[in-house]
């Protein structure tokens, strides 16, 4: 599809079209030896990851000036959610403008959650490249005030439940590591630990990152009986 009717559909007119490219670019397309040269959205991901979460907490902050800080992280949580990012982009029909690799195309990989998100996360960034935080947060807030007025509020994030328990000592130190990935690109699976302090208290697996690290901290939320 032309890159002109995805411009149209998300109200934004690029002024570098290579970095539209680059987002729309999945690493199976970057990774296939006639397309050399083509770099993938992944750091475009990044980037486009950090930028959602500054929009989004500065406008659930300011939306609900009396909300706590637990609830607005769980409620900002469950409106960024994989299944919230994939929702937005089939909006724009985001999978149809992809550049994938032959296998992906092959087995309908542009419509895998993970790959749909991933794109919306780098879209993001691609506008936040070219036209700044302004024309960031006017594409993100035209999903994120139509998806609050929608919400059901009962996505778990067992991140932040684990991180709130474990931050009520400041001598315990949480994080996660990325232990492992296999399977081919188009059905990749990922291994994530939770590690309080130097020790594993969790491990999980999951289609993404994020989703291998949501079921780390589940586990160690199971262990620790809660």
């Amino acid at each position: 599809m032309e890159m002109d009717s995805l411009e149209k559909k998300i109200g934004y007119s690029f002024k570098d079209k290579k970095l539209l490219t680059e987002a729309l670019t999945h690493s199976s397309f970057a990774n296939e030896k006639h397309h050399q040269g083509s770099r993938s959205n992944e750091r475009m991901e990044f980037l486009g990851d950090a930028v959602l979460s500054i929009i989004s907490a500065r406008f659930l902050f300011e939306h609900f000036p009396k909300m706590p800080e637990g609830d607005l992280t769980k409620l900002r949580a469950s409106l960024v959610c994989t299944s919230s990012l994939c929702s937005f982009a089939k909006q724009l029909d985001l999978g149809s403008y992809l550049y994938l690799g032959n296998g992906e195309i092959n087995v309908d990989g542009g419509n895998r959650p993970s790959t749909l998100e991933n794109a919306f996360e780098a879209l993001i960034a691609a506008i936040y490249l070219d036209g700044g935080m302004k024309e960031a947060e006017k594409f993100v807030l035209g999903f994120l005030v139509p998806a609050l007025e929608n919400h059901e509020y009962n996505y778990v994030d067992y991140k932040t439940t684990l991180q709130e328990i474990v931050q009520k000592n400041p001598d315990i130190t949480l994080g996660y590591t990325l232990v492992d990935e296999y399977g081919p690109d188009h059905n990749k699976t990922f291994v994530s630990e939770v590690h309080l302090n130097s020790n594993v208290i969790g491990r999980g697996k999951g289609k993404s990152k994020k989703g291998s690290e949501q079921a780390a901290a589940k586990e160690a939320l199971k262990l620790m009986g809660l």
